[in-house]
């Protein structure tokens, strides 16, 4: 049991909690009524286990800016901190799930600013998130867009998505992951011809490269992503968050390591009270109850 404590400790850790003013939750209305500025959060499917996180920068078609990334930051801390979400949805708008990063902002920087300043350092929030995040794609996803969308555990896309990593065309290279992600995604081949290029994918060769699970029309892409969050929350939080690591394990390591790592969080598992339950559900032949623990 002393290992499902400790599991359990790392999954909900009250000092992710969000700093006072900083409300979770967001209103159907608007962003700023809630306290977020760039983005908006709501609570969907059952029992409101699914949280939606919703870029909201639209004249700029969700470029990328400091405020956007800090703000996503807390609104992730926030939403790891609370035991009744188990997943998590990461969207934008139909136009733009992110263009990019926002050039005006980029633009001024000197070397010595990015290094010392360590720019684009806390960007990979998403990467760190111990809960389920699932991209849903609408229309661009472009540099730091895609990157973004590299970051999550799953990615949806509408079917007009489309995908690159152009930074090459503004003299720069991606920063946050994309000739890193990309290259494991799809392949040294694809991933040198939209780096070295700048050329964009349909979300349909997304899908056929690995870039992305399915492909939805536009207007039901959220309520699938929604769905598949739902069918996530069904799990053990405890469980999900073991089997999360073990395939993110896979894309840093090499075979041997990985399937060590795996097999240590296997046997982890049977220190958990949820994997009990759910052999002797199964075995009982009724739905397991799980409590994450």
């Amino acid at each position: 049991m002393a290992a499902a404590r400790l599991l359990r400790g790392l999954l909900f850790r009250p000092w992710l909690l969000p700093p006072p003013g900083a409300p979770l939750r967001s209103s159907s209305t608007s962003s700023s009524s809630s306290g977020w500025e760039f983005l908006s959060v709501e609570r969907r499917g059952r029992e409101g286990s699914v949280a939606v996180v919703r870029l909201e920068r639209p004249k700029a078609l969700n470029a990328l800016c400091e405020g956007l990334m800090s703000e996503l930051g807390r609104a992730l801390a926030s939403l790891e901190a609370e035991a009744s979400v188990a997943a998590i949805v990461l969207t934008g708008s139909e136009r733009a799930f992110a263009a990019g990063a926002d050039i005006k902002e980029m633009a001024p920087k000197s070397f010595q600013e990015c290094l010392g300043g360590d720019f684009l350092g806390g960007w990979d929030r998403v990467a760190r998130t111990r809960k389920p995040v699932i991209a849903a794609v609408n229309g661009l996803a472009l540099g730091g867009g895609c990157e973004l969308a590299m970051m999550c555990d799953v990615v949806y896309a509408g079917e007009g998505a489309q995908f690159g990593q152009p930074e090459i065309l503004l003299g720069t290279i991606p920063g946050s992951g994309g000739t890193q992600r990309l290259t494991r995604a799809v392949g040294k081949s694809l991933a040198m011809e939209m780096v070295l290029s700048g050329a964009r994918i349909s979300a349909q060769q997304a899908q056929q490269a690995g870039l992305v699970s399915k492909v939805f029309p536009a207007e039901r892409l959220l309520e699938e992503a929604v769905a598949l969050g739902e069918r996530i929350a069904r799990n053990s939080k405890l469980v999900t968050a073991m089997a999360k690591e073990a395939v993110n394990t896979a894309f840093e390591t090499t075979l041997a390591e990985g399937c060590r790592a795996e097999r240590r969080l296997f046997h982890a598992t049977f220190a958990t009270q949820d994997r009990k339950e759910g052999m002797e559900a199964f075995v009982g032949k009724r739905e397991p109850r799980f409590k994450d623990q």
